[in-house]
């Protein structure tokens, strides 16, 4: 089920809004929860992302976790549980700190990475294998101070085909995430039918996915800018999320009456 955890990861990294407006996206109370189907019809499990406003080292800063695991049949035979948080500037968005705990069918990663701005430095601790490492940086987000940072950056001139990009710093290296935007599509939800912004992630293909494009992401056309619907093909199958449910947010959730 490593399939499930990289469509989780993904899912977090592909929030991306339409315009820049003085309202902020999100607030310190916003919880976000995601229902997982394989194929259609498996239930394979399901996501949860929040964030509270504290403090860390004197800094405010906002602090969100995700979670995932698996459900159903699907954790008879494989069971996730897996847990990332980050700590970021509420002023800048930069992370601070990152943690990412998870036991994926029995493989287990226990990192914390702490960014340090002045020495462009980011400090990984495997806690594990007790090592740690140091990075160079500059200019990078974690995969779930991302997730908040894009949503509140300016694509008012975003077109149809062009692509957004982003450094992502995940485990010991830094990578460059790449988003196109394919355009606007009206969905029919749980919640009624929203307007949303359609976004393709460019992922490597071959191991999980069935190529390059094989994933699509819709977030909403409002003020919040989340995600509220994902699809991928994968080599076996297929996966998908949808948002099953919200509070605290920090603008109104609009839905399209005819």
């Amino acid at each position: 089920m490593n399939k499930k955890i990289l469509f989780i990861t993904l899912l977090f990294l592909t929030t991306i809004l339409s315009s820049q407006t003085k309202s902020k996206a999100f607030k310190g109370g916003e919880w976000l929860r995601y229902k997982m189907s394989y194929s259609g019809f498996l239930k394979a499990g399901s996501a949860e992302l929040s964030v509270k406003e504290e403090e860390l080292d004197g800094k405010k800063v906002f602090h969100s976790t995700a979670k995932g695991w698996t459900s159903g049949m699907v954790s008879w035979f494989f069971k996730v549980k897996d847990t990332y948080e980050s700590y970021f500037d509420q002023a800048t968005g930069k992370p601070y700190f990152f943690k990412r705990n998870i036991d994926e069918g029995g493989y287990k990663k226990k990192k914390e990475i702490r960014f340090n701005y002045n020495d462009k430095k980011a400090y990984v601790k495997d806690v594990l294998k007790r090592k740690d490492t140091s990075v160079s940086i500059t200019n990078v987000q974690d995969m779930i101070s991302a997730f908040y940072y894009l949503r509140n950056q300016n694509t008012d001139n975003l077109k149809e085909g062009e692509a957004i990009e982003i450094n992502m710093f995940f485990d010991e290296k830094t990578y460059p995430f790449k988003l196109k935007f394919l355009g606007r599509e009206t969905l029919k939800t749980k919640f009624g039918k929203v307007k949303t912004l359609k976004f393709r992630p460019i992922v490597q293909a071959g191991r999980v996915f069935k190529e390059q494009e094989s994933v699509t992401v819709w977030i909403t056309a409002d003020d919040n800018k989340i995600p509220i619907k994902m699809k991928a093909s994968l080599s076996v199958g297929s996966l998908s999320a949808e948002l099953e449910g919200y509070k605290g947010l920090a603008n109104s959730f609009k839905v399209v009456f005819d």
